[in-house]
């Protein structure tokens, strides 16, 4: 009896050994590789904080923790991103949904590959203090923008509860002084304004900013920044791990507002090191995307029924095709 009991718990024992070896194994087969995989990743304007996931995931160690260098590049001409991406020169580029929809419609072979800032930051940007109080006092306005685009079409659902359209008011292309023509006057109107810059940018020059949100106007909610890649040739296993370590970058953000901002700050202080870049930094931190891997086909398609209801697109666009699954 005894030498049965001996021989049953060495057959355990082994058994158990066996299953942790298994199960060890598993684990370390989902361990990046001791050799990092390279991406470049391209943004889609100068470092600042609507970027915040992506430099703290680098300046953490959580590209590195998940196998992955990443190269970051800031690119000369804001129109760069796409192109690069879909001739296959750069991984991943940061750009925005609206514009990715539009290329796609134009032929452009790009795909959504995960989201950065999961609620529009553009918005229809006034100075308080000015005598238009509501959306219906636009009408023979002028407004200030700096790349044309799908303007129309945002100004047309904004103005059409007021019996008027796009056609009733001035567009003046105003580069990048948005605030600054605001300010002087040149326009009573801004968009393509960032809720955390323009809004702080006018507060830090004694100026109040009111904005009228989109997505509160009839326009239906977008992400402002998503990763795009090249929809035919991609690393599909790379991109996920990029993805895991931008999640742990926002989520080490958002646990860590004051200590994360100091990070972010170092990254390159003689750029970062400023009051607008501090006051953005918080005023961003909620509009990141706590899962940026998570996909939401309807809210796409319901977007770009939108483009295409208001004569937007070229070829309507189907989910399945611009947005990768993982």
């Amino acid at each position: 009896m005894k030498k049965m009991i001996k021989h049953s718990v060495l057959w355990a024992m082994a058994w158990m050994l066996s299953i942790s070896l298994q199960a060890s194994d598993q684990v370390a087969n989902t361990q990046p590789a001791g050799e990092l995989k390279e991406l470049t990743l391209m943004l889609e304007w100068f470092v600042n904080p609507d970027h915040g996931p992506i430099i703290i995931a680098r300046q953490n160690g959580y590209f590195k923790d998940q196998g992955l260098k990443v190269n970051i590049q800031e690119p000369a001409d804001p129109n760069l991103p796409p192109k690069l991406v879909a001739a296959e020169k750069v991984d991943l580029a940061v750009y925005y949904q609206p514009s990715m929809i539009h290329g796609v419609a134009n032929g452009l072979p790009l795909a959504w590959a995960g989201t950065l800032v999961a609620t529009p930051l553009d918005g229809l940007l006034v100075l308080d203090d000015s005598p238009i109080k509501s959306l219906k006092d636009m009408k023979g306005k002028t407004i200030g923008l700096n790349i044309g685009g799908i303007e129309n079409a945002f100004l047309n659902t904004l103005f059409e509860p007021y019996g008027f359209g796009a056609g009733d008011v001035k567009l003046v292309n105003v580069g990048w002084n948005l605030s600054s023509s605001l300010m002087s006057g040149r326009v009573d109107a801004i968009m393509g304004a960032y809720r955390n810059f323009e809004l702080n940018q006018l507060a830090i020059e004694g100026r109040k900013g009111r904005m009228f949100y989109y997505e509160e106007n009839n326009i239906p909610p977008y992400d402002e920044l998503i990763f795009i890649a090249n929809s035919e040739k991609h690393d599909k296993d790379a991109i996920r791990r990029f993805l895991r370590a931008i999640e742990l970058g926002t989520q080490y953000i958002v646990n860590n507002p004051e200590k994360s901002w100091e990070i972010f700050r170092d990254y390159s202080p003689e750029k970062l090191d400023n009051e607008l870049n501090h006051r953005a930094w918080f005023d961003t931190i909620s509009r990141f995307a706590l899962r940026p891997a998570a996909k939401d086909a309807g809210r796409y398609r319901a977007f770009a029924d939108y483009l295409e209801k208001n004569g937007e697109l070229k070829a309507k666009v189907n989910t399945r095709d611009y947005m990768l699954d993982f």
